[in-house]
């Protein structure tokens, strides 16, 4: 007889498999991240097919199978439906659920994220687009830091000395900023401005209620955007 658990989960990847199956990837409160295997929901008729979804949050049941967990209970608790309303906010969202994914290596419960992921996505849905420009950056920043991955924004990562405040540099293999003394010799990383620093201190010491206070120029959103791609990727090429 196979067992059979229950936890609310937040869906945040879908494929579809065969002709009518799709596997859900779910970050859920009591097991983490999960995949499992919704048999017929893309059939009209399918009972659970209202119940769940991407971006959807989920009360689901499921029982555990040869190969993967198969869903046979769901009940929808909220569908962040602004998020569709806007293809602003949704490409924000898809985002945020691509760095998820890519960072979250295996089932783990870990109620830090749980809470990251409500708090954020609840924002997304609500908030005006100009204040969601920043929910990524702050979901990335802080998730990495959670997961082990949070940068030295303080002292050089070389020296360990405090930088002057005449060029800084950000190296994602170092672990953080690094002097220009430090730079000189080590040939790797990336200027980085006072303002970028400042607000990624922000964003990792603080809430996203007191981040949506900050006023960012644009010309920091993109410095914003440029490092935490680059360290996007430094994080899942080299699978830390």
């Amino acid at each position: 007889m196979f067992l059979r658990y229950r936890t609310l989960g937040f869906v945040f990847k879908k494929e579809d498999k065969g002709e009518a199956d799709q596997i859900f990837k779910i970050f859920t409160k009591d097991f983490g991240k999960v995949e499992v295997l919704a048999k017929g929901i893309r059939k009209i008729s399918s009972k659970l097919r209202p119940q769940i979804d991407i971006f959807y949050l989920s009360e689901i049941e499921f029982i555990q199978g040869k190969i993967y967990k198969r869903l046979i209970g769901a009940f929808c608790v909220e569908k962040f439906k602004n998020l569709r309303r806007s293809f602003k906010r949704l490409s924000i969202a898809y985002q945020t659920c691509e760095a998820l994914d890519k960072l979250i290596k295996g089932e783990e419960k870990d109620e830090r994220i749980w809470k990251l992921i409500l708090e954020v996505f609840i924002s997304l849905d609500k908030e005006k687009f100009k204040v969601c420009s920043l929910v990524y950056f702050y979901f990335f920043w802080k998730l990495a830091s959670i997961l082990g991955h949070k940068p030295e924004l303080y002292f050089c990562c070389g020296c360990q000395k405090r930088p002057e405040l005449k060029k800084v540099y950000f190296n994602p293999g170092e672990g953080g900023i690094i002097c220009q003394t430090c730079f000189s010799r080590i040939k790797q990383g990336e200027e980085v401005s006072q303002n970028l620093i400042k607000i990624l201190r922000i964003i990792l010491e603080k809430n996203l209620e007191f981040l949506k206070k900050v006023k960012a120029r644009e010309k920091v959103v993109e410095e914003l955007k440029e490092i935490s791609n680059s360290y996007f990727l430094f994080l899942t090429q080299n699978n830390v």
